[in-house]
């Protein structure tokens, strides 16, 4: 079954809001911190790993995993500068570094790793029989 170019425009919409969604979640959580564990680091990028896994799994589209990581990238930008308040999400700390070096790197991850599915098979060829031809 083909799929219509409408269809597929339309699912990566969506798939770039929900990646937006998980960048927006992660870039807020990242900087939580319980003693020295970085938790918000560690479930954010679990969360954003996962998005995207299952977004390139389920669909089988490499666009749809690339607008999920553009959305989920997109908005990591737009959030981590300076407000209009002042306020800023993302310091410029160690940890703001290293969350923006790995969602990227995450996104970079998912959408180059190689489709398994769409390898050759190899099969093994039939055994051949004697093409001498054999007289009674």
């Amino acid at each position: 079954m083909r799929v219509n170019w409408v269809s597929r425009v339309v699912s990566w919409v969506a798939v770039a809001v929900v990646g937006g969604v998980y960048g927006v979640a992660g870039t807020i959580a990242h900087s939580l911190t319980w003693g020295p564990i970085p938790v918000g680091l560690i479930v954010g990028a679990i969360a954003c790993g996962a998005i995207l896994i299952a977004v390139r799994a389920l669909t089988h589209d490499r666009g749809a995993a690339v607008a999920a990581g553009l959305g989920m990238l997109g908005m990591l930008v737009l959030i981590s500068g300076v407000g209009p308040g002042g306020s800023v999400v993302v310091a410029d700390s160690l940890t703001g570094r290293i969350w923006t070096y790995l969602t990227a790197g995450l996104v970079l991850l998912v959408v180059a790793w190689p489709s398994f599915s769409r390898l050759p098979v190899r099969t093994q060829a039939a055994p051949t029989e004697d093409r001498a031809v054999r007289e009674p």
